[in-house]
């Protein structure tokens, strides 16, 4: 034998040797801490300072050392045992306790974890603006455990006013060292039960109240029981919101809970241009990492970003929504407001149905807008007098009415997209269909129905007493007439806002529903199970599997040809626990159910992969509103 042996490590000389790989040599513990009690001068450096590496006869030599009893070994190894026995150190001979009063200690400390537990699961603050012995409202903390301690008397004998006064346990100082325990336990078990799969990162930021950059974290993954599962996994400081410092922060805080960010599977962020853009934004830097950690955020809510984007890059879009905001802060702040609007609109239709120019039926006569009386008799100082006539001035105009039935038209095509786009995932297909239909409807507004459409906006007018400008004559931005913008009036609806609007509003739709998005998802529905597999399609999951090429090289994608022919047969005639499942989230857990995950185990792998992809409407608000609340905290709290 001419090498140490790891297995010595668990025979007789466990307790005492040590090895260091750097130097090739072995070292004995207790005669190094204890050998210059029983020996002076150098004897003994052999195996203390030098190291021992004959390992010809090493058992032998080892044994020998060793020696009978009460040899210097035998008595260096006993001091040892006294060492590591914390009974009998000095500290615990000074403080010791008796049985009781360690009991007591614990029940202490137990109340009062049990009390922050209670009030960390549901976010509620721990301390009180007076927690002095008089107040009546010490904050929960305290409140909370007097009344545990009421509820339960052998508790309530040893807490609070009953024990010491330097071990009440309830101290801030405490009560922090409790919650950062919690959250370490809290991660520990999170960490736990990923267990080294792929997950999915949800991440947004914010700052606190000293106005310091926050990044909240959140992790998405399938548990050993197939359910998708999202936990808040912490905060971190950022120095700036830049994508690779984000990049950096995330790889950071991974690492340091050993966690590789090569097992990052699926990104979800809340749509900033920081996070989402292709050329440095933060998907595309993790991507270059990890090229299978596709990014698909919410569809219902890359629909509602478009909308804000056309409110930002289209000024006259943006200048409608702003006289919107006036009109309904004018009518909403007061009840007295909406009451008389409910009053003269009343009236009105009282007046429209005594002449038969409208007609009664179901949510035919709902209010649906302003009249001039409402805005002139409203306000009741001058200043809200003065405020509601520049607000009529501004909306009793053709431009107003333009803007205010071209974003009926487009919010009302985007609405029907929206609702589709808001249902579970075993929609996805016709999601798909709805958004090219959303896009060509939009395409043929612009090329057959502006003519129409300013026929419409021009009755609408007519019937309402709004001056009709000429279309011919020049027009003049702002209320100025002296700069002539070099247009007529017909050109600049036509061409500035009409086609422009429905221009940002197609690119807007193209930009955030781009086709790699849009193919992964119908890859995705084919593993759909609602209506008995409708959606399945084998050459959609052959493709989706080739997305993910660290795990499914040729061999696999051969294998995983095969179980698919066997699984669908399975899936429609074998158990009937297949046959009422609604979404791929069902079918994972019903797998697991059925132990049939080693059966289908590249097609358990997808289905995992395809759930870990935050595409869900109701999963991204649920996680991003948990992150809200989380920066609605920071900013009051700091």
């Amino acid at each position: 034998m001419h090498q140490f042996v790891p297995s010595w490590f668990n025979g007789q000389f466990s307790k005492w040797l040590e090895y260091s790989v750097k130097k090739d040599v072995a070292f004995f513990l207790c005669c190094y801490l204890f050998k210059n009690e029983f020996i002076h001068g150098s004897a003994g450096e052999f195996y203390t300072k030098n190291g021992f590496r004959s390992w010809n006869k090493s058992l032998e030599r080892l044994r020998l050392h060793v020696g009978d009893v009460n040899s210097v070994y035998d008595k260096c190894f006993k001091k040892m045992l006294d060492l590591s026995n914390h009974h009998q150190s000095i500290q615990v001979v000074f403080d010791k306790h008796s049985e009781k009063l360690k009991s007591e200690y614990r029940m202490r400390l137990e109340a009062s974890i049990d009390v922050a537990r209670l009030l960390l699961l549901y976010g509620l603050p721990f301390r009180g603006h007076n927690e002095s012995e008089s107040s009546t409202n010490q904050g929960l903390f305290l409140g909370f455990l007097r009344w545990h301690g009421d509820k339960h008397p052998d508790v309530g004998k040893v807490i609070l006013v009953n024990t010491p006064q330097n071990g009440t346990l309830t101290c801030p100082m405490i009560q922090k060292d409790i919650i950062n325990a919690s959250a370490k336990e809290t991660l520990k078990a999170i960490i736990g039960d990923l267990n080294g799969d792929y997950f999915g990162i949800l991440v947004d930021k914010s700052k606190d109240i000293s106005h310091k950059e926050q990044m909240d974290l959140v992790l998405r993954y399938v548990d050993k029981n197939g359910e998708v599962v999202e936990r808040f996994v912490g905060l971190v400081h950022v120095s700036d919101t830049l994508a690779c410092s984000l990049k950096k922060a995330i790889y950071s805080f991974l690492s340091g809970h050993l966690l590789s960010p090569s097992q990052i599977r699926g990104q979800g962020y809340d749509g900033a241009s920081n996070m989402r853009g292709e050329i440095s934004g933060l998907k595309t830097l993790i991507m270059k990492d990890s090229s299978s950690a596709y990014y698909i955020h919410c569809f219902a809510h890359q629909l509602q970003l478009t909308l804000v984007a056309m409110s930002k890059k289209h000024l006259d879009v943006k200048d409608f929504f702003c006289h919107v905001t006036n009109v309904l802060n004018v009518i909403g702040v007061s009840f007295k407001h909406r009451d008389l609007l409910r009053h003269l609109q009343a009236e009105k239709l009282e007046q429209l149905l005594e002449s038969g120019e409208i007609h009664t039926g179901r949510g035919l006569n709902q209010e649906r807008g302003l009249q001039r009386p409402v805005i002139e008799h409203e306000g009741s100082t001058l200043n809200e007098r003065n405020q509601a006539k520049y607000i009529l001035s501004e909306i009793i105009t053709f431009k107003f009415v333009f803007m205010l039935q071209l974003m009926l038209k487009v919010l009302a095509m985007s609405n029907e997209l929206n609702k589709i786009l808001q249902k579970r995932d075993q929609d996805i297909v016709n999601a798909m269909e709805f958004l090219n239909i959303t896009k060509k409807r939009l395409q043929d507004m612009r090329e057959t129905r502006c003519e129409s459409f300013l026929d419409d906006v021009s009755l609408f007018c007519h019937m309402h007493d709004i001056m009709i400008p000429k279309m011919d004559e020049s027009y003049f931005p702002g209320k100025s007439k002296r700069k002539s913008s070099g247009i007529c009036y017909s050109y600049h609806l036509r061409v500035d806002i009409f086609y422009a609007v429905i221009d940002v509003q197609l690119q807007e739709l193209n930009d955030r529903f781009d086709v790699v998005s849009s193919d992964l998802l119908l890859r995705m529905a084919s593993l759909n199970p609602a209506n008995s597999f409708a959606n399945f399609d084998k050459g959609r999951i052959m493709t989706l599997a080739k997305c993910y090429p660290n795990k499914f090289d040729e061999v696999h994608i051969r294998d995983l040809s095969y179980q698919l022919d066997t699984f669908i047969i399975h899936m429609r005639v074998g158990n009937p626990k297949f046959s009422n499942l609604q979404g791929i989230s069902d079918l994972a857990k019903v797998l697991v159910e059925t132990n049939l995950v080693e059966t289908y185990s590249y097609v358990y792998l997808l289905v995992k992969l395809t759930l870990i992809l935050p595409v869900a409407t109701a999963t991204v608000e649920r996680a991003f509103s948990s992150m809200k609340q989380i920066k609605n905290e920071e900013e009051q709290h700091g």
